[in-house]
């Protein structure tokens, strides 16, 4: 499924399969989720995409075919393969593991063809062995929702009481990690969705409501998973002296003006960018023990235009994933 230009729509498409490169595998995809990220692709709010491309980076596949300098091993093997697709491995930031931010990084399905397909070519470096990940409809939210959950919620460091922003795909998934770990969640949702709501305490919410609610008590940190930038004076306003609120998103809407008293005492804002790949071995580990149970709904790759749309206006709860 291929966009050809920022605005227009996926059309299916048929090509040879595409050959590994030195140190790249080729994979034959299983299952590929659909992110809130690929909507920003496909409306162009991201710099940098290559058109046309082939969107996609929550994928879950097996090897088919190994380039030169890949172990042979890792054919037949089930891989799960992120947005960050490979670094150059010298900058300042790579220089001291901080991958994440990388001055000339790849990202899978913004310059690079993505999961969106029968078969993708990735970065063996960049794709993670899913030994144990025996539903790959179920895995495929991991790759991004749940890495960039899991990288949210270290930056919101040692705080008890947690408020989620947007219960979508990485809301609903690290809601669990943070009951595993003895946190209390308020889930944050469109005002009036009680669908979204009742997924929310059934994962362990103690409290669900609005995002033009107030929780019943200040809150050590927020995430903000929805991008809507007047999310971010709101979560302001309900964390204590000295929390923090996280912006998830690799794009937001424009922040309003907001008074100064609503950052002071000490209170942080802070952003999170794509994820290292020990955060995607330190989450992959970790989903088992909880156990994650991700929510979804599967769509037939061909129907992926119809799961953007379903994932913009709300009507699933977890998330869509393709399946060729």
């Amino acid at each position: 499924m291929v966009l050809s230009s920022a605005g227009g729509s996926l059309h299916l498409e048929e090509r040879p399969d595409p050959r590994p490169g030195p140190g790249d595998l080729l994979i034959r995809v299983e299952a590929c989720g659909v992110c809130r990220t690929d909507v920003h692709i496909l409306d162009g709010d991201l710099p940098g995409i290559r058109h046309p491309i082939v969107p996609g980076h929550e994928i879950v596949g097996i090897v088919e075919a190994v380039g030169s300098g890949v172990p042979t091993a890792r054919l037949g093997t089930r891989v799960g393969v992120p947005w960050l697709g490979g670094t150059c491995g010298h900058c300042p930031y790579c220089a001291v593991d901080r991958e994440n931010l990388c001055d000339r990084p790849v990202f899978t399905g913004l310059t690079r063809d993505g999961g969106f397909a029968t078969h993708v070519v990735a970065s063996s470096d960049f794709s993670f062995a899913l030994k144990g990940f025996d539903d790959p409809v179920a895995a495929a939210p991991l790759l991004c929702a749940g890495l960039i959950g899991w990288r949210s919620l270290k930056l919101c460091g040692d705080a008890h009481r947690i408020g989620l922003y947007g219960f979508g795909a990485a809301a609903h998934i690290i809601a669990q990690v943070c009951r595993w770990q003895g946190r209390e969640v308020h889930a944050f949702t469109r005002p009036g969705d009680c669908a979204a709501q009742a997924h929310a305490r059934s994962l362990g919410a103690i409290w669900a409501g609005g995002s033009d609610e107030a929780p019943p008590h200040p809150l050590d940190a927020a995430i903000l998973f929805a991008p809507v930038g007047n999310l971010v004076p709101a979560a302001l306003a309900v964390v204590r002296k000295g929390g923090r609120v996280v912006c998830g998103g690799i794009h937001m809407s424009d922040i309003p003006s907001f008074p100064y008293r609503l950052l002071w005492e000490e209170r942080q804002l802070l952003s999170v960018a794509n994820l290292t790949r020990e955060d995607a071995r330190e989450f992959l580990a970790l989903a088992p023990l909880v156990p994650v149970r991700t929510t979804t709904t599967v769509y037939p790759l061909a129907s992926a235009n119809q799961a953007v749309a379903d994932l913009r206006s709300g009507a699933f709860q977890g998330a869509a994933v393709l399946v060729p």
